[in-house]
């Protein structure tokens, strides 16, 4: 029966974070727990020594996770960088290869550019006839 209600008093879902607020009141609780003097559990899983353990794992598990997080905004920074080299770098191809063979040329069009004869002429549409109404 007692290993049922300890079972009964843990999280359900341990697979989602806890709320910073329950992470400080444990935070609370345990340091209350280090200033009973006489604490000695019947289930020794749950010492001070040992709770004391877990905090430490929990801090460096929180160490290892920040450092981590810093280590994926540098990686990310780093591959935006690379895309924006490489992007202006085709650009900068692509005003070469139209200073080369010209703005009407296929290698103009390989590269993916519009060739100049195949524009679209702008179009003007006329002024509307003064006098009439619509």
């Amino acid at each position: 029966m007692h290993n049922h209600q300890q079972k009964a008093n843990m999280a359900v879902d341990q697979t989602r974070r806890l709320r910073p607020s329950d992470l400080q009141a444990d935070q609370d609780a345990f340091a209350a727990l280090e200033g009973i003097g006489d604490y000695a559990p019947s289930n020794k899983s749950y010492t001070v020594a040992k709770i004391q353990a877990l905090k430490d794992a929990m801090a460096e598990a929180d160490d290892k996770e920040t450092q981590a997080d810093a280590a994926a905004k540098a990686a990310r920074d780093d591959a935006t960088s690379a895309e924006w080299d490489f992007h202006n770098a085709i650009l900068a191809a692509k005003q070469q290869v139209t200073a080369q063979y010209g703005a009407d040329s296929n290698e103009v069009q390989s590269v993916g550019l519009t060739k100049k004869s195949e524009r679209a002429k702008p179009t003007r549409t006329p002024p509307p006839a003064s006098g009439s109404k619509t």
